[in-house]
């Protein structure tokens, strides 16, 4: 049988948010089977659960948001999606994540300190099948028209691949490689795609800030772009760090189906938005998907199986 997977202690972090600018404490805690993935905001005074689905987000502006039920006005936890992403490269089914204040720290603006975290915690399999959302036919959600067009698509496929397309029209970021696969069955998540940070240019700063947004970033823990090129003293990470950051977020976006997906996603300029977007289209429609579990591990798809080896 494919197993669930969990922690098997708890291990702690702390930072700043990217968008807040607040100090924030995060405990990441086993948890029982079939539990999911769980953010706990325990600063309030009567601490509240906001289990993670795809109907728990609330805003998708410059980051993925989660509250109970989609409450905008309920408590809310902000920018999941890196760590997200490092639970799906790593398998991990469930999860609790304790957080001090509104926001996810951002650490180093990748998912490779939370992957470093959750692998120095150890990962326990538990008994209890593993569940999939498995694609059982094309969904597509698309916006705008001409240069201003933007789509992402799920299509059928027995394992979890990804291709990503960018197009910013910005002489530092078109010097870059402008499209990235990437496929689970390599095991290769922490090598390949963890590692990509988050990006923001320097003319959109004054913009975000007056909206109470990118109150933390700094070039320790994003790629700062002025007109012309890359400001970070020590350049790239990878030579396709940008649209290697984009599939980063949407592994951590799609995760919040509550299950790891069996499909092939294919986007065109995306981000938060038109991948929740994607998501609840995909889950409107009963006969897209089904959740499946594999009583024969060697039925799995390749790559599925395997623990990620640790640091």
């Amino acid at each position: 049988m494919l197993q669930q997977r969990t922690l098997k202690s708890l291990t702690r972090a702390v930072g700043v948010g990217l968008h807040s600018g607040q100090r924030v404490e995060l405990t990441l805690r086993p948890a029982a089977p079939d539990t999911g993935i769980v953010f706990r905001r325990v600063d309030l005074n009567q601490p509240v659960d906001i289990p993670v689905r795809a109907e728990s987000v609330c805003d998708t502006r410059m980051a993925t948001t989660i509250s109970p039920g989609g409450d905008p006005g309920a408590a809310k936890v902000n920018t999941i999606e890196h760590l997200m992403s490092a639970c799906a490269g790593l398998g991990l089914d469930n999860l609790y994540v304790d957080i001090t204040a509104e926001e996810v720290p951002i650490l180093d603006g990748s998912s490779a300190a939370f992957v470093y975290l959750l692998q120095s915690a150890g990962i326990e399999l538990q008994k209890a099948p593993k569940k999939f959302l498995r694609v059982l036919k094309p969904v597509e959600v698309r916006e705008g028209e001409g240069r201003n067009l933007k789509w992402a698509r799920l299509e059928p496929h027995h394992g979890y691949k990804l291709a990503f397309e960018i197009d910013f029209d910005h002489p530092a970021v078109d010097q870059t490689g402008q499209r990235v696969e990437f496929d689970f069955s390599s095991g290769k998540y922490k090598q390949d795609i963890a590692r990509a940070r988050t990006f923001g240019f320097t003319k959109d700063v004054e913009m975000m800030r007056s909206r109470g947004l990118g109150l933390g970033a700094s070039m320790d823990n994003a790629i700062v772009v002025d007109r012309y090129r890359v400001l970070n003293s020590d350049g790239l990470r990878y030579d396709d760090e940008f649209v290697k950051h984009k599939i980063l977020d949407a592994i951590g976006d799609l995760y919040v189906a509550g299950h790891p997906l069996l499909a092939s996603y294919t986007a065109f300029r995306s981000g938060h938005a038109l991948n929740n977007k994607l998501l609840r289209a995909l889950l409107a429609q009963p006969d897209a998907f089904e959740v499946v579990s594999f009583d024969d591990e060697r039925k799995a798809p390749r790559g599925m199986a395997e623990l990620a080896p640790a640091w």
